[in-house]
């Protein structure tokens, strides 16, 4: 027996199909400011265990924007957000923007638990030992809680809602629509490692992507980085530490095997970064970089007639010569904390923490999701331009049960969302690119109830504030 579609799905499926044809570079030049609401939703702590928190919530901050939104017509365009604060994926996510103007749709930005304001345990939720609600399952029950009390109080039950994510809040649109058919028509993963995260696919291609962006800039660039990665490696096996801190410009001297992993690791994500944000216009998500930084940080790397002096303009600075990917503002590259334009791979990175809850989800100190070495990401200098830097489960289950007491679950995405193309939902569109806060109050034990939201209060970036919450304001 057959059945007519339902028009939620039939609406979904076609705009996903105009989506196939349409760029993301649009994304990056807004037509018209989209009035972003700051609001906070009463979110409950912990969406599964009914004993150890009972009914306690934490404000869980979102960006509302009813500017496009043609009521009783509209969808809702709700993106699933990143390991980050929820107004750097809204200010650089323009794409969503132009395509709510075509579709009147009603956009909502929600803000990832334990990133920006959105913190369960305040100050605190930072700390070994108060983590453990953090975890993709917890976020995405976030995300479809906040989504149906918006309906609920817009008038909206009927509008069909698509996901939108980046990256990791690509995975989390596409389990999204897995997880809560009934709530999201449809998903849009932009450059969602869904496979890769899963343990599945080849562990070669991502750096193997990576250096195709170098190679294809110029050929004698990808040279230049095996030759300068070369060097370095025959300097540490001749005992010449000193050498390399000196012409690399490290903080500290380097004084064995691993410092010298440390120091590729910083260099190769470098590169990562480059790649990532290799568009043809300036760029300030992850930090300030120049249109083409692929082309600019190839010319810096070959300005220099010493290759590892020529490595460290485009991925570290000393003193007196900053380079191009250290002066990214923020914690992306953390080395650089303690001297702001001197390389330091002695500190101990946050980048591998992001792998390290037993759901595999990231961790509030890791600032760089997309630049770390996962499991199933590996360059082997073979297939690709840099160091032979394994990162296999055992490293990982290692890492993670020293630092943050935690064994992690190797299968557990691959069980609880699938991975595979033929395990891929109906109406999830994967899109693949070129890899080219403040404290909020701890929880508070607020009885459920109907949701609401309440207009006007305190002001917060010159965006006005909206209250959504089971109860009273955390």
């Amino acid at each position: 027996m057959s059945f007519p579609p339902q028009p939620a799905l039939s609406w979904a499926l076609a705009l996903l199909l105009a989506l196939q044809l349409r760029s993301l570079e649009a994304g990056a030049h807004r037509a018209t400011d989209p009035d972003f609401q700051e609001a906070y939703f009463e979110q409950l702590l912990d969406h599964f265990n009914f004993e150890r928190f009972g009914n306690k919530t934490f404000r869980q901050r979102f960006l509302l924007s009813e500017k496009f939104w043609k009521r009783g017509e509209g969808p809702i365009f709700f993106y699933t957000g990143n390991e980050g604060d929820v107004w750097s994926f809204a200010n650089n996510s323009g794409f969503i923007l132009e395509l709510a103007a075509q579709q009147g749709a009603l956009v909502v930005f929600a803000e990832h638990r334990y990133y920006g304001k959105s913190l369960p345990f305040g100050e605190r939720s930072r700390c070994r030992g108060y983590t453990e609600l953090l975890t993709v399952e917890q976020a995405l029950a976030d995300y479809a809680g906040l989504l149906r009390a918006l309906r609920q109080e817009l008038g909206a039950r009927d509008a069909p809602a698509i996901a939108f994510g980046g990256s990791y809040g690509g995975m989390l649109s596409a389990y999204m629509r897995i997880k809560y058919p009934h709530l999201v028509a449809g998903a849009l993963a932009a450059s969602a490692p869904v496979v890769a995260v899963a343990g599945l696919g080849d562990p070669y291609q991502f750096f193997r992507d990576v250096s195709a962006d170098f190679e294809g800039q110029r050929p004698e660039c990808a040279q230049a980085v095996r030759d300068a990665f070369r060097q370095i490696k025959d300097l540490f096996l001749q005992g010449a530490y000193d050498a390399v801190s000196q012409e690399f410009g490290t903080c500290w001297p380097l004084s064995g095997p691993g410092d010298l992993t440390q120091l590729f690791g910083f260099a190769r994500n470098a590169f990562t970064l480059l790649a990532m944000m290799d568009y043809p216009y300036p760029v300030d998500f992850v930090g300030h970089l120049p249109a083409n930084p692929v082309k600019v940080g190839c010319d810096r790397l070959l300005s220099e007639s010493q290759r590892i002096k020529g490595l460290r303009s485009l991925a570290g600075a000393s003193a007196h010569l900053p380079g191009l990917v250290s002066s990214v503002r923020g914690p992306v590259l953390a080395w650089e904390r303690e001297q702001a334009w001197c390389t330091t791979p002695r500190a101990r990175s946050p980048a591998m923490t992001s792998t390290c809850s037993t759901r595999s989800v990231p961790t509030p100190q890791a600032a760089a999701w997309a630049l770390m070495p996962r499991p199933g990401t590996t360059s082997n200098n073979v297939s690709d331009i840099f160091p032979d830097l394994p990162f296999t489960e055992a490293l990982r289950q290692q890492y993670c049960l020293d630092t943050w007491g935690v064994w992690p679950r190797q299968d557990w995405l691959q069980t609880s969302f699938g991975g595979g193309d033929s395990e891929q939902p109906e109406h999830v569109s994967p899109r693949h690119h070129h890899p080219r806060g403040s404290a909020s109050p701890g929880p508070q034990s607020v009885p459920p109830r109907r949701p609401r939201i309440c207009r006007g209060g305190a002001q917060a970036r010159g965006h006005p504030h909206r209250q959504v919450g089971r109860g009273s304001q955390a």
